[in-house]
């Protein structure tokens, strides 16, 4: 994949921390490749593996599938040596005929005990993806970055950047960093329930574990909200702003929010109060499908 290839990830994918095939038994791992099938054949650009995946989890979903993107949502650069991601992705590659991209991160110091330098540690880790035999070049991947000087990473050392939990204002902003030819796909959270208190409540569920990582919280603080916007797991400002409460149509509406910002893609991921976020919500997916039918 080359940035001549952005119409490949898609106007609209989805994002889940569930589709970890190493994290499942059997009767998991079927459940899994019989919801990636299905998120293919229902025309969605990319499917982004969420949570810290594994070469080997990318390759389950890609085994699975046959025409959509796949994607590492990310990938942390401290739990796989550069040497052994460059490998495992040749092997993956060969099966995905192009359609694989491995997205990196630094993850956050409060769960990596050796977390030093991040932005020191990302250079030398494409350093090493590009000598590696065989390379993964920068057409092959794409980096999780908010702050400007990852964003200059990521125009000048992969495909673009892939932002998580950021706002319609952020994306924006990466949009100018980035430049014009540089693929931004940032994440966007979903919670399909017209009762916006229990919307909320399922939303906070999720974002009160990242507002205690300051690199979230930073770019927060940078975007104009205030450390009182992070009490009680987040206030309704800053839940309007990071999320797609309501209906369908109106999950459709705050994408087109950041398609109207400079996003190339926008990644979905849907929470449920039933799943905690965390399993396969297939008949959200197939609602929201019906939704985005010109945009996918």
């Amino acid at each position: 994949m080359t940035s001549g290839t952005h119409d490949a990830f898609g106007r609209v994918g989805i994002w889940s921390s569930a589709l970890h095939a190493s994290r499942r038994d059997d009767a998991g791992r079927k459940a899994l490749a019989e919801a990636v099938a299905e998120l293919e054949d229902l025309k969605y650009g990319t499917l982004w593996i969420g949570g810290s995946p594994s070469p080997e989890d990318a390759a389950a979903v890609v085994a699975a599938t046959r025409t959509i993107t796949v994607a590492t949502g990310i990938l942390s650069i401290w739990d796989h040596s550069a040497e052994e991601v460059a490998a495992r992705v040749a092997a993956i590659d060969a099966q995905a005929r192009g359609r694989f991209v491995l997205g990196l991160g630094v993850s956050h110091g409060p769960m990596v005990p050796q977390y030093t330098k991040p932005y020191s540690a990302m250079v030398a880790y494409l350093d090493a993806l590009d000598a590696a035999t065989p390379p993964l070049g920068s057409g092959h991947r794409v980096l999780a970055a908010l702050g400007p000087k990852m964003l200059k990473l990521a125009t000048d050392r992969a495909l673009g950047a892939h932002p998580y939990l950021v706002t319609a204002e952020h994306t924006a902003e990466a949009r100018d960093a980035l430049g014009p030819d540089a693929l931004l796909a940032p994440e966007l959270s979903v919670v399909l329930d017209t009762d916006l208190d229990r919307a909320r409540t399922t939303a906070r569920d999720m974002l009160s574990m990242y507002l205690g990582l300051p690199n979230y919280t930073d770019n927060l603080l940078r975007l104009g909200f205030s450390k009182s916007d992070f009490d009680g797991g987040g206030s309704v400002r800053l839940l309007d702003a990071l999320f797609a409460l309501g209906d369908a149509d109106r999950v459709r509406n705050r994408t087109r929010e950041y398609l109207d910002a400079g996003a190339d893609h926008v990644a979905l991921q849907v929470l449920t109060a039933e799943e905690g976020g965390g399993g396969l919500p297939r008949a959200e997916w197939r609602e929201l499908a019906g939704v985005f039918e010109d945009e996918l």
